[in-house]
């Protein structure tokens, strides 16, 4: 790639990034648009029309310097602790690549350039120059010159350590911090309870009361039989779709839309039917005999919850197996019910389904890969020759048209994730979310940066992946040789995807479509929640990169930069005006970002170990042999040092709660609220009906505790 066809990339995308400003200036001013750019400050009713017409449509950067002004505790309030986790994952990575562009570009880049291994730089046309010479492929083997790039390893990994340590500890203070000043909340004093042993004579609800009243009687409190809803809680939706159609076609009518009246009696009468189908349901799951062996078991105590949580309640492991209850509004109703078989069976049809996704999703790439190689594709599409010869035209194919096609494709991945996640077992969204996460990682970086690297540079050594012992010597040809595509990647997934994020493209075009169809006052407003799963990837994967190619082609360190600035002031300004906290994980999502930063740091010593053994530095690949097992024992130290705090907290905070709540007046109320906290949302009563007569009325009139 030349450097004339990545000026282009950068020249479009930096037109793009004024344009999307100004135009979210504008858009972001319009009422109508309120929801989409502005649903938080909607909801609070704190969005003001007064503007006149002129001054909607004038471009303003206000709320640029609203959102760097932006205080943690600011963010801590409104977003809750994962949303300052989620931006202290992008300052750090952007203390990371300022203090390595530094040393890339004032060290490593003049003394690349200084190199002749391919041939000198014409620095009076430097705009057809390639790439390459930028990188280390440019110092001939065996240089004095590549001991400035052992040192940058060695520099910025102590550097990237010390703040991972750093940041570390903070979240995790921060954690025990955020435990101490939350108010009692139903997760802290409750534990799931799976596999209840059948008791004869006895049901199920029985059993549960007497074992935790026998076994912990000054801590019990209450409890909740789970029971097999998924039927139920799919007629629900059904009618709750169909209760939204009626209103929609009622609203029709009185608008003068529609006059004939049939459809929604029709609506109403099939509603009638569901609401008795559901009363039935309702009836049928809460018989004796129809319970799973699982229960919501709360309790007086923090401390009781916890001793019940970490200690084996009996003489066969098997039974009254424990696990920590998620909150209330997070549960994942579907699968809060199922059996272990159920489980090990859907764990197992993931599994499939993720390595059947990512070894299809290497057509993508290998098609994405042949763009960027004008002579395969003069070679299999001779039609395309003559447009080829093109100037213009061969820099958007070989420059800009690969990464946008790759970054089209990227888009189903976080979605497909996040299904697979919701049936594979797990209990509550957050799980969901982070198992999601870790999926799309690891999709990204072997479907993205592996795929890439060995189908665009060495596709014929498949060996690769068959012979591991040769691994690290064919990244560090194939690596390298790859500096061109992930650059212009940078620049064309990573800043567009961040400008899509600002103008929030799907949710903007779905408003227009609801207002084109549906009068304003006839659909609820709804505040997004942050996909985690989405966007803690992306950046992660541009660290990487970033980590990856800094001593490679230190060119890529101010794209990433520019990238990250983007990300700090946009997800900031998301946070403000348009995400909401929907659950609470308590930072549960930093350590995936810790595990993703070493593995890319050992992922970085690994190609440098190969890179010095090509070049004929057998000193500095010696040397740098024992740069892997420290990180790895770093990384082991904060594993042993921070992670508890992470699956649970600390005795003497736990019983420092419980010693403040015997003061606070208000315990009895929790309490009594504790006891229905976990009822099934599909045994609650349920009507959509205007008529109240004996037929509708719920047949639940309390909860089993």
């Amino acid at each position: 790639m030349l450097v004339s066809a990545l000026l282009m990339s950068v020249g479009i995308n930096s037109t793009l990034c004024v344009l999307f400003f100004i135009l979210y200036s504008i858009l972001r001013k319009q009422p109508d648009n309120y929801e989409v750019f502005l649903p938080r400050r909607l909801a609070a009713g704190t969005s003001k029309n007064r503007r006149s017409k002129l001054a909607r449509y004038m471009p303003s950067v206000r709320w640029i310097s609203k959102a760097w002004r932006l205080s943690e505790s600011e963010l801590l309030e409104s977003s809750g602790l994962d949303g300052v986790v989620f931006m202290r994952m992008i300052t750090f990575s952007l203390k990371v690549f300022l203090f390595a562009g530094i040393i890339g570009v004032f060290v490593l880049l003049p003394v690349n350039c200084s190199g002749d291994q391919l041939h000198e730089i014409d620095f009076i046309d430097w705009s057809n120059n390639s790439l390459d010479l930028f990188s280390i492929s440019n110092i001939k083997s065996g240089s004095p010159r590549l001991w400035f790039h052992f040192g940058a390893i060695y520099i910025v990994t102590a550097f990237v350590c010390c703040l991972l340590y750093y940041e570390f500890r903070y979240i995790s203070l921060k954690r025990i911090e955020h435990f101490g000043l939350s108010r009692p909340q139903p997760q802290q004093f409750t534990i799931l309870v799976r596999n209840i042993p059948a008791s004869a004579g006895n049901t199920l609800s029985d059993t549960v009361d007497r074992f935790f009243r026998e076994n912990h009687p000054s801590t019990y409190h209450s409890h909740v039989i789970i029971r097999r809803t998924s039927k139920l809680q799919s007629i629900i939706g059904q009618a709750k779709k169909l209760y939204k159609r009626q209103k929609h076609v009622k609203s029709n009518a009185r608008r003068g839309k529609n006059k004939n009246d049939t459809v929604a009696d029709q609506y109403e009468k099939k509603l009638l039917d569901l609401e008795q189908n559901v009363r039935m349901g309702q009836a049928e799951v809460t018989s004796p005999g129809k319970e799973v062996r699982a229960a919501f078991v709360s309790f007086k105590s923090r401390y009781g919850a916890a001793m019940a949580l970490h200690m084996p309640q009996s003489i066969n492991p098997t039974y009254w197996l424990t696990e920590p209850a998620p909150e209330p509004h997070d549960v994942h109703w579907p699968f809060i019910s199922a059996s272990f078989m159920q489980k090990w069976l859907s764990k197992i049809v993931i599994v499939v389904t993720f390595i059947l996704l990512t070894v299809l999703f290497l057509i993508p790439v290998v098609v994405v890969q042949g763009l960027t190689n004008l002579t395969a594709l003069e070679y299999f599409f001779p039609f395309l020759k003559l447009f080829l010869t093109i100037k213009f035209v061969s820099q958007i194919v070989t420059g800009y048209l690969p990464s946008l096609i790759l970054q089209m494709s990227l888009k189903v991945v976080p979605p497909v994730m996040e299904f697979l996640s919701s049936i594979q077992g797990h209990i509550c969204h957050s799980d969901i979310q982070k198992s999601a996460c870790n999926k799309v990682i690891w999709f990204m970086v072997w479907n993205v940066f592996f795929a890439t690297v060995f189908s665009g540079s060495a596709f014929h050594q498949i060996s690769v992946f068959l012979d591991p012992k040769d691994i690290i010597t064919k990244l560090a040809v194939a690596v390298p040789a790859q500096a061109s595509f992930f650059i212009a990647y940078v620049v064309t997934t990573g800043w567009t995807s961040i400008l899509s994020e600002l103008f929030r493209v799907f949710p903007f075009i779905c408003s227009y479509v609801k207002r084109s169809f549906e009068p304003t006052d006839e659909y609820e407003l709804e505040i997004p929640s942050m996909q985690y799963h989405r966007d803690t990837p992306r950046v992660l994967f541009f660290g990487l990169l970033g980590i990856t190619y800094f001593f490679l082609a230190p060119v890529i360190l101010p794209f990433l930069l520019v990238y990250l600035c983007l990300a700090f002031i946009i997800y900031r300004n998301q946070f403000m005006n348009v995400y909401g906290p929907k659950y609470e994980t308590a930072g549960k999502f930093w350590p995936i970002v810790h595990y993703t930063m070493i593995f890319s740091l050992v992922l970085m010593h690994a190609i440098g170990i190969g890179v010095f053994a090509m070049k004929k530095m057998e000193l500095a690949t010696y040397l740098l042999m024992p740069l892997p097992l420290l990180t790895l024992l770093f990384n082991e130290y904060c594993r042993k040092r921070f992670m508890p705090v992470f699956f649970s907290f600390p005795a003497e905070v736990l019983t420092k709660r419980d010693r403040e709540d015997r003061n606070d007046p208000n315990m009895s109320e929790f309490y009594s609220k504790l006891v229905t906290a976990y009822q099934d949302p599909a045994l609650l009563p349920f009507q959509f009906s205007p008529d109240r007569n004996s037929l509708t009325s719920p047949l639940l009139s309390s909860p089993q505790v």
